[in-house]
């Protein structure tokens, strides 16, 4: 109990000299930013394809895990922009939407470096290329997932028609969104913890914090959702027009909190491993 005790009170006082609440306001508007020029570059994609309804699916993809309340403002707009008509995939302002977009991960990378005390020798441009491949393999993986789930329903009822007895004691419903969302989570977040900072790590010394940043997020979401459901007004009184914004901000600012915790957690771990 006492080493517990040690580990967290460690990885938060690290957190703090490493800057960790500048770092997390850093993240969090970077990912605010960068959503809007990511998801008009799924919809470039999407529309070079054939189809935008598959931009509207994987915008809703994106939002699974998020509380309603955050989610929906956001997501209406996103709408707005992913329903005009655009041109090509190679445009000038798709390839503007991809750089642009690519600076959230560049803000994930600085923050990962801090908690891992790791000095950053890679050259600039070559770290934003590679912010850019991660984008455009993100885009992709989230229209095969769109894609997926559209189609799943119709491989379920088929496999229904075949199996009548698995329809009793399954229900799909929603089943797909949830686990493809966990699942999409789950493996950006070892991808984010093992390749984004520079140093080498096993994928079973970045597991603590990724469970720890999937159990947290998991629980604040659903707890913001709750305080939102009955305080939401406070900050429309506040906050007016701004209130959907601040409220987004917010969210991704504990989040970023949290993402931060677990990289945290895992130099604090690897430092008690070592021998004295």
């Amino acid at each position: 109990m006492f080493f517990w005790f040690r580990i967290c009170r460690d990885t938060y006082y690290s957190f703090l000299s490493n800057d960790g609440w500048a770092i997390a306001s850093h993240i969090a508007l970077s990912t605010l930013t960068s959503l809007f020029p990511f998801l008009i570059f799924v919809a470039a994609v999407a529309g070079y394809f054939g189809t935008q309804e598959l931009a509207d699916e994987a915008a809703r993809l994106l939002f699974q895990s998020w509380p309603e309340q955050v989610a929906q403002p956001i997501a209406a707009e996103l709408h707005n922009v992913l329903t005009q008509p655009r041109g090509g995939l190679l445009t000038a302002s798709a390839l503007l939407a991809l750089y642009f977009s690519s600076s959230g991960i560049e803000a994930l990378r600085i923050g990962l470096n801090r908690a891992y005390g790791e000095r950053e020798t890679r050259y600039w441009l070559v770290l934003r290329f590679e912010s850019i491949l991660y984008v455009l393999i993100g885009a992709i993986a989230l229209l095969l997932l769109a894609l997926l789930v559209v189609f799943a329903p119709l491989v379920w009822q088929s496999v229904e028609l075949r199996f009548p007895l698995l329809s009793r004691h399954w229900s799909f419903d929603a089943m797909p969104r949830y686990v493809l969302t966990a699942g999409v989570l789950t493996l950006a977040l070892f991808i984010a913890h093992k390749w984004l900072p520079a140093g080498q790590r096993r994928a079973a010394e970045v597991a603590p914090g990724v469970g720890l940043t999937l159990v947290l997020s998991l629980v604040f979401a659903a707890s913001f959702g709750q305080y939102l459901a009955e305080f939401a007004r406070n900050y429309v009184s506040t906050y007016a027009g701004l209130a959907s914004f601040m409220i987004a901000l917010v969210f991704l600012y504990s989040l970023a909190f949290i993402f931060l915790l677990g990289g945290e957690l895992n130099a604090t771990l690897k430092r008690a491993a070592k021998p004295r």
